[in-house]
């Protein structure tokens, strides 16, 4: 038998098995078969030992693809559509793949194809448009748990595509068509109304703005006016107390009052149109009260 040798790459396992029976599982690396020595191929071929039949099944570990196509279901009301479904997958038992199902491909298959007919079967034809990701939800629950047992993790299962019969696709359109047009309208109207409120508060700041000017225009003009009457008081009073000060000197000083007297005549004098009476009235009244009785 010759020298033999397998390399196994980091992507794959291997499994080894010796007269059809699982001996070891092979990592990434090089492995020899067994073979006879060169003693031994010089034996007549029924004294040479019996070497064990090797085969080696190699388990691809890489992430892959499989997609379920154009499966035709009926949903919970009767509608039949035709569903794709893309799955995501990769082996973590090598043993369990080979050994616990035929295909673990096929068995993905129809493990996925099964469940989505339960959770399409469930469903009626508007959930599955309003809540697509509820069906690829319900499929990989369903077969996540199922895959583990024959050494498969199922990381993502996608509905991909979903078909409706020809008249049911011409009133789908048209009830999109008439959602997208709610959309548009719905935005619009949203719109508007954003903009009459941004208006309307805009209008309510303004005002707000004017009445607090007003309003600090009014008590500026309250405080300005109190500033003013209250100078004036204080200069009424200085003027009495300026007053009560002369009447008080006039009244230990009279000679201070006469001076005052003759300061204001001398003024009153220098006008040529100032009249001054001085008590003659009663002054002749008397005289002539006296001739009488003379």
């Amino acid at each position: 038998m010759p020298n033999t040798d397998i390399i196994i790459k980091d992507t794959h396992r291997g499994l080894w098995y010796e007269d059809g029976v699982l001996t070891r599982i092979l990592e990434a690396g090089r492995y020899t078969l067994p073979r006879l020595s060169f003693f031994q191929r010089l034996l007549p071929e029924a004294w040479q030992p019996r070497l064990p039949k090797i085969e080696i099944a190699l388990v691809d570990m890489r992430e892959r693809d499989l997609t379920i196509k154009g499966q035709e279901i009926l949903t919970a009301d009767k509608v039949a559509i035709r569903v794709s479904i893309i799955v995501q997958f990769k082996v973590t038992n090598p043993q369990a793949a080979l050994h616990e199902v035929e295909s673990y491909s096929d068995r993905i298959y129809g493990d996925v194809q099964l469940a989505a007919r339960r959770s399409l079967a469930s469903m009626t034809l508007e959930e599955i448009l309003t809540n697509r990701n509820k069906l690829s939800e319900d499929i990989l629950q369903d077969v996540k748990e199922i895959a583990t047992a024959y050494g498969v993790a199922i990381l993502r299962a996608d509905v991909k595509d979903l078909i409706f019969p020809g008249n049911l696709q011409e009133i789908m359109n048209r009830v999109l068509a008439a959602e997208r047009m709610s959309q548009v309208q719905l935005v619009e109207a949203r719109t508007k109304a954003e903009t009459q409120r941004l208006e309307a508060q805009s209008r309510i700041e303004t005002q707000r703005l004017e009445a607090e000017a007003n309003a600090s225009g009014q008590k500026l003009l309250a405080e300005t006016a109190a500033e003013n009457h209250r100078i004036q008081t204080e200069a009424d009073i200085l003027a009495l107390r300026e007053r009560a000060q002369a009447a008080e000197a006039y009244t230990l000083h009279p000679a201070l009052l006469r001076l005052r007297e003759l300061d204001t005549l001398r003024e009153l004098g220098r006008s040529a149109n100032a009249r001054i009476y001085i008590g003659f009235d009663k002054h002749m009244q008397a005289t002539t009260n006296g001739d009488h009785e003379k």
